[in-house]
């Protein structure tokens, strides 16, 4: 929480490259439901993505508080590349993301925290294929993140 602190001190998501997570080809290609083409299914793929991208992060600074956080962005397509070799949903950002763009933003609530403490413990592992911790991590992405609006951060952030 202590970098959406600070991308809301400064106005902005950064500094770039940001690594973020859209409906990209391989994304598409991947997600093979009835009706692959129903943009809010292939969005919520995406976010589920960035939920797991969240758990990475959180892996990566055993300081911050064991809470994903989600940032949702409308950001134009030519600031934006697909990186399908890093995982299918990943993209890179290639300017900082201004407030002005932020749709909403996602964070775990503290009932959350115990189960994304381990799963964060246990994103790498899954990542490699170790069954158990993909069982820690799928406990985590059972809970669903609340959602904000951008006018309503400095509640969520005292």
């Amino acid at each position: 929480m202590s970098s959406l602190a600070e991308a809301v001190a400064t106005g902005e998501h950064g500094p770039v490259p940001l690594t973020g997570f859209a409906v990209t080809p391989a994304l598409r290609e991947w997600y093979i439901e009835d009706d692959a083409d129903d943009i809010e299914e292939l969005e919520y793929a995406a976010f589920t993505e960035a939920t797991r991208g969240a758990l990475r992060l959180l892996d990566s600074d055993p300081l911050a508080a064991r809470r994903r956080v989600v940032i949702s962005a409308d950001v134009a397509d030519d600031l934006v590349t697909a990186r399908p070799e890093l995982d299918r949903a990943v993209v890179r950002v290639g300017k900082p993301v201004p407030m002005q763009w932020w749709a909403c933003v996602h964070v775990d609530g503290a009932e959350a925290q115990d189960t994304v403490r381990s799963a964060a413990a246990a994103v790498i592992p899954a990542d490699l294929g170790d069954a158990d911790a993909q069982f820690t991590v799928d406990a985590a992405l059972g809970h669903e993140l609340e959602w904000y609006g951008v006018s309503e951060l400095d509640i969520l952030l005292k």
